[in-house]
């Protein structure tokens, strides 16, 4: 089956989901609508969130209709606008999603900013959007989540960030640090968390993923891309695992996939287009990347 839009079917025995909830940041559009929308399809109910709560203007999607597509996928869904800098909404969307569902199992902090610049040509003002959005909404999320997580039999804080492998980025510099930061706040976690049963990791593409953003920024031609549904499904495996075991990892969607039992005929499913697409986003933060 083709890794469109109407793929439900990940390449592995994916882990049935029925009962847990799932708190998502960043569900209006791109990765984090389809990972809302895959572990839908595999029985989980979702918390939608993100900035967008009201059709128009330039970006397309909102909370509401991410959430409505649960839905219809069989599950339960609750939308919450929120700013993840702001400390007191994130504290407040929190207890709300509690006091809907009772129990959050699930925590992905997928909301992000991005801009690929040069430390002369960034504005301080847009170096705080990147940090503030990347590291402190990551810290905010995780942190108004631990003493839940801590109360209940094993969890999940899983964050869209990659592996840290580098002491510089030139040319992406502020980008890199609040990628990197959010990788920091969640591994750090891992070790906090140890005892609680809370599996604490991040997950990062391979390759380029068609959004918005590799669109805008150029991030080379579809024949470089391949579908959001790679990364959704390879966070569909990471919770057929066990948190209290696997805790603590940085990994590719790649490695993740292929560890589910995923071939590289299955991979090439998740393409764009019939080309190969190259380990652009893993180089991105590792120049020395390459597949194994």
């Amino acid at each position: 089956m083709p890794a469109g839009p109407a793929r439900a079917d990940p390449p592995f025995d994916a882990p049935d989901l029925s009962g847990s909830t799932a708190f998502v940041t960043g569900t209006t559009r791109g990765i984090g609508k389809r990972i809302a929308l895959t572990l839908a399809e595999h029985g989980c109910n979702v918390v939608s969130t993100g900035k967008t709560a009201e059709p128009g203007g330039d970006l397309p999607g909102t909370i509401h209709k991410t959430a409505e597509q649960c839905e219809e996928r069989g599950v339960d869904a609750h939308a919450i606008q929120l700013d993840v800098r702001d400390e007191d909404a994130v504290e407040a969307a929190v207890q709300e999603a509690i006091d809907e569902f009772g129990t959050i199992d699930v925590v992905i902090n997928n909301a992000s900013a991005i801009q690929l610049a040069n430390v002369a040509d960034l504005p301080a003002n847009r170096f705080d959007l990147l940090t503030d959005v990347n590291v402190r909404g990551t810290y905010l999320v995780s942190r108004a989540f631990l003493p839940h997580l801590r109360d209940q039999d094993g969890g999940w804080i899983l964050t869209n960030a990659p592996p840290v492998t580098v002491d510089r980025a030139p040319g992406k510099a502020p980008y890199a640090w609040s990628k990197l930061g959010m990788s920091f706040v969640t591994l750090s976690l891992a070790q906090e968390l140890a005892s609680d049963d809370v599996g604490c990791n991040t997950f990062w593409p391979v390759t380029a993923v068609d959004t918005r953003a590799t669109r805008y920024f150029g991030l080379g031609t579809e024949d470089d891309w391949r579908t959001p549904h790679v990364l959704a499904d390879a966070v569909l495996s990471i919770l057929g695992r066990d948190p209290g075991e696997y805790t603590g990892h940085a990994a590719y969607d790649e490695d993740l996939l292929r560890a589910a039992g995923a071939s590289d005929a299955d991979l090439s499913a998740y393409n764009l287009t019939d080309g190969d697409p190259a380990p652009t986003s893993a180089q991105m933060f590792d120049p020395e990347y390459v597949r194994e």
